[in-house]
């Protein structure tokens, strides 16, 4: 019983070259997400009949979502 919670501890830490990379993607989206870059896409401008800002709210974080799989399925390798 001890010896299967020594190998869960041991393989639930991530890399630190994983762990950083998601720490500098959180960093980025703080900065993507905040006041003074969305409002750049706050126009009259629209895609597909959707606001810019909609969109480009939902980009960014279908963009980071794609970014945390692959760095999490690499970690899983």
């Amino acid at each position: 019983m001890q010896h299967s919670s020594i190998i869960f501890y041991q393989s639930s830490f991530m890399k630190k070259r994983h762990e950083q990379k998601l720490i500098i993607l959180s960093i980025g989206l703080m900065i993507a997400f905040s006041i003074p870059i969305s409002l750049i896409f706050n126009s009259e401008k629209s895609v597909l009949g959707y606001p810019m800002i909609l969109v480009y709210l939902f980009a960014v974080w279908m963009i980071s979502i794609v970014i945390s799989f692959v760095i999490v399925k690499k970690y899983d390798e």
